[in-house]
C-alpha cells in the first residue's frame, strides 16, 4: 500500500508519496509522469514520519541550505538501469550540474560497457519518480541547454538558482521535450 501527502513549497504544490517506511515518490503539480511508478492507489495519510521527515528536509532546502539526501529513506521504484542513473543523480553536488553525456559514461563504466546511449538516461532521468531530491533538476545538456527536466524549464531554472548554479553559460531550448 502507498500513502501521500501534499506539501506546498515556494515551487508550488508537491505530492509526497510513501510505503510507510520510505519515500517513492515527490512530484510536482502537473508534472510529467506524475505517480508514474505506482501500480496502485495512493491512500492520502498525513502521519507518516517519513512525510514528516521529507517536509523538514524540503523546508530546509528552500530555506537555502543543503540537506543531505542521505537524511531521508528513499525506494524509488524502477529497473535497474533506471536507478543505476538515480544513484549517479544523487552524486550531483548540490550547485554543480553534470551533462546526460556524462551520466551515460559513468553508466557504461558501471554496466561494464564500451558506451551507452544518452537518450536512454534522458528517459531515466524524465522518470526520476523522487523530484527535487533526486536532483534531476541538476541534469543539463552538452551544449548548455536546459532541457529535459519533467516539472518543466521555469521549476528547474527556479531550482538551479535557489542553488546558486550560474546559469549564464546555460540557454532555455526554443523547443523541446520538457517545455
Amino acid at each position: 500500500m502507498y500513502y501521500s501527502t501534499t506539501y506546498l513549497s515556494p515551487a508550488g504544490l508537491i505530492t509526497l508519496a510513501g510505503d510507510g517506511q520510505n519515500l517513492v515518490g515527490l512530484w510536482m503539480e502537473g508534472q510529467k509522469y506524475h505517480g508514474g511508478t505506482l501500480s496502485e492507489q495512493l491512500t492520502p495519510k498525513n502521519d507518516i514520519p517519513v512525510f514528516a521527515a521529507a517536509k523538514k528536509w524540503l523546508d530546509r532546502y528552500f530555506a537555502g541550505e543543503k540537506p543531505a539526501i542521505s537524511e531521508l529513506p528513499l525506494a524509488p521504484i524502477g529497473s535497474e538501469f533506471r536507478q543505476g542513473v538515480w544513484e549517479i543523480l544523487c552524486e550531483i553536488p548540490y550547485g554543480e550540474v553534470i551533462t546526460y553525456g556524462d551520466i551515460a559514461r559513468k553508466m557504461a563504466v558501471k554496466m561494464n560497457r564500451p558506451s551507452m546511449s544518452s537518450q536512454a538516461v534522458g528517459g531515466a532521468v524524465g522518470h526520476n519518480p523522487i523530484s527535487i531530491i533526486i536532483p534531476c533538476h541538476r541534469v543539463v545538456g552538452s551544449s548548455g541547454s536546459l532541457t529535459g527536466y519533467a516539472g518543466g524549464i521555469s521549476l528547474k531554472v527556479k531550482l538551479l538558482e535557489l542553488e546558486g548554479v550560474d546559469l549564464s553559460q546555460f540557454f532555455v531550448p526554443a523547443k523541446g521535450t520538457a517545455l
